[in-house]
């Protein structure tokens, strides 16, 4: 979708977006009778299989040409399919479990290089002296210039005890910084917290891993320790991709009464089609006691805003869509990334998977958000003189092959002009640039100030795109009117 940018969001180094069902190491064999195999479609595929081994110009391994057969067939299903060989599935556990080797940083793009957003506490680059608003220019001797961000990031994974060179740019400094850092596990806490001012409190969630319920936990524990007259709780769902399901119905669970349904799924295995409720079998399974137990009554009735933007996705749009359909928060921010599908994990080796679309998951009231997204009660911008990166986001509607929306009875045809769209994209481009990047929960975040003014009963400015949209409405309704005085006069 021209050069439109994958905002997932403040990307944790390393880490992966998560898959918003369980992992499920099991194996590939069901129950269930398998369909009679293509016998004939088989026998082409190894028809081509023997001749690229015995034609191609240079000799090909098997196991190559047999992976990326897998890869392929898995890959051209819809873009949330794929294939996992050792090291990705590697990469895919250790991010679900809040774990990752590397420096421990999280990073953005800015000016073709690397921009260290924060480094996490105690890590390596913490450690090294490293601050949020450095621009890495070089890793070793390589530039950074060209790179992609996930380029980036894997040059500067890796393994245990190793070391890699960052060379700095750093405002106020006249000469680039060199420092050498030790890669090392990375514990990424997923939920941070603090009180914006009294009674008002912000809480993140930057992705759903194992240990999210339970840090979510400390953290409210400690805003209410801090502040047991708490009158409004912001929680902070942006740039989120996703995660572990469990995780999604944990955090719901949290601010909604106990055994209400959270989250529902329809695919074709009987085990698909399943409603997860607010309880602690479908959040905490492999424990025995409830992490929930240990949180104040008052959480479940404070006043709430969620924030959500494009970078807002699967398990997050789990969580913003039953805290709606409940009209338990004002969801508040912009439309998210609409992806509703749930990816199972089925391992085909001790070290290789395949991360398959197994459903579709619906809202409570029954919603299905693929391909279109959670749109908030309050659409309000990133930035108070408008958003002009939201032209350039990505949504899964954007993505070729994506899943559509099986409660549209037609796929709606494009209406765009292909040339118009990568000009104005270009546009936009140039004009993003000159933003500058936003710490979410800073003093600066405007749309955390509109949501605390919401819970104070302030108002809020609202979207100017929506503004917009409405005149538009309005006008046409005013030239619809003027019609039909005309048509009245002509009548008289």
């Amino acid at each position: 979708m021209g050069s439109k940018l994958k905002n997932f969001g403040l990307i944790g180094l390393g880490i992966l977006a998560g898959v918003a069902g369980s992992l499920q190491f099991e194996a590939m064999a069901q129950k269930n009778a398998a369909s009679p195999l293509p016998l004939e479609e088989l026998r082409t595929l190894a028809d081509v299989f023997g001749l690229i081994k015995t034609d191609y110009v240079e000799p090909v391994e098997d196991k190559k040409l047999l992976t990326e057969a897998i890869s392929g067939m898995v890959a051209s299903l819809d873009p949330h399919s794929a294939y996992l060989d050792k090291k990705a599935f590697k990469e895919l556990r250790e991010g679900t479990q809040g774990k990752f080797v590397g420096l421990g940083i999280e990073v953005g793009m800015e000016d073709g290089y690397v921009k260290v957003i924060s480094p996490i506490e105690d890590s390596p680059a913490f450690k090294a002296g490293l601050k949020a608003g450095d621009l890495i220019t070089r890793l070793d001797t390589t530039p950074v210039k060209g790179m992609t961000l996930d380029e980036a990031v894997k040059r500067m994974r890796g393994e245990p005890n190793t070391k890699i060179t960052l060379t700095i740019a750093r405002k106020d400094e006249d000469k680039p910084i060199i420092v050498t850092i030790t890669r090392q596990e990375i514990r990424v806490q997923s939920v941070k917290s603090k009180i914006v001012e009294p009674g008002y409190a912000w809480l993140r969630v930057s992705q759903f891993q194992e240990p999210t319920v339970d840090d979510m936990v400390k953290k409210i524990n400690a805003i209410y320790a801090e502040d047991p007259k708490l009158k409004g709780l912001v929680l902070d769902l942006r740039n989120d991709p996703g995660g572990l399901l469990p995780g999604a119905i944990g955090v719901s669970a949290a601010f909604l009464p106990k055994d209400v349904a959270v989250v529902s799924t329809n695919g074709q295995l009987p085990d698909s089609k399943a409603t997860f409720y607010a309880r602690r079998e479908f959040y905490a399974s492999r424990t025995l006691s409830d992490p929930l137990a240990k949180l104040p009554e008052a959480v479940k009735k404070v006043p709430m805003v969620v924030l959500v933007n494009a970078g807002s996705a699967s398990a997050s749009e789990i969580v913003a869509g039953a805290l709606q359909d409940y009209k338990r928060a004002t969801i508040m921010g912009t439309q998210t990334f609409g992806k509703g599908s749930v990816q199972t994990i089925r391992q085909l080796t001790s070290d290789t998977a395949v991360k398959l679309t197994t459903a579709r998951y619906y809202t409570p009231t029954g919603r299905s958000i693929q391909a279109k997204g959670i749109v908030p009660d309050l659409m309000v911008d990133e930035y108070a003189d408008g958003d002009v990166l939201s032209g350039l986001r990505l949504h899964e509607a954007d993505l070729q092959k994506h899943l559509r929306n099986d409660k549209d009875k037609e796929v709606p045809a494009s209406t765009k002009n292909v040339i118009d769209e990568l000009e104005e994209e270009q546009r936009l481009a140039a004009l993003a640039k000159k933003r500058k990047m936003l710490e979410f929960g800073s003093k600066e975040d405007f749309q955390l100030v509109q949501a605390i003014n919401h819970l104070k009963g302030m108002p809020v400015q609202l979207s100017k795109n929506k503004v917009v949209e409405s005149k538009k409405e309005n006008t046409i309704n005013e030239n619809k009117d003027e019609k039909k005085d005309e048509k009245n006069d002509e009548k008289k």
